[in-house]
């Protein structure tokens, strides 16, 4: 299953220039998602991180991670904001980055679904560039009910 940035938005509360996944290329409901994001050279983090030598920030790679994992978690369960949910991000394990991403680069995310258990999931990511490895990280997010107006 794919998802244009249009259906992404459906699931995912973050906005310009927060949201950080930019398509869907597969999605097994329950199980895993592989996402995309393309890193341009206008991204507003580039102006001082760093200006002369531009790379993504460790902490945004790993939030383009649970964005992406925040998908699956909606896709899964088929709640989205709009309805009074939210998936918060609460943690990271065992993150190792490898590589910098650059301007020009297409990061690609992908989670899998370790546990869910009580509103609680734990997942598996991976980040790339090509065939490249950029980083790799455990992700807990967990979902919440909010009042909506």
């Amino acid at each position: 299953m794919e998802l244009d940035v249009q259906e992404i938005k459906d699931y995912l509360p973050q906005r310009f220039p927060f949201l950080l996944v930019d398509r869907v290329l597969e999605l097994e409901l329950g199980r895993s998602i592989k996402a995309c994001k393309n890193v341009s050279v206008n991204e507003p983090f580039f102006q001082g991180h760093f200006p002369n030598n531009p790379i993504m920030p460790g902490v945004l790679i790993i939030e383009a991670l649970a964005q992406a994992a925040g998908v699956l978690g909606f896709k899964s369960q088929e709640k989205k904001p709009k309805d009074g949910y939210l998936y918060y991000f609460v943690g990271a394990d065992d993150v190792r980055l490898r590589r910098p991403v650059v301007p020009g680069d297409q990061l690609i995310l992908e989670a899998t679904v370790i546990t869910n258990k009580r509103g609680l999931y734990k997942f598996r990511g991976k980040a790339s560039v090509g065939d490249e490895l950029v980083g790799t990280m455990t992700i807990l997010c967990a979902e919440r009910k909010i009042e909506v107006d």
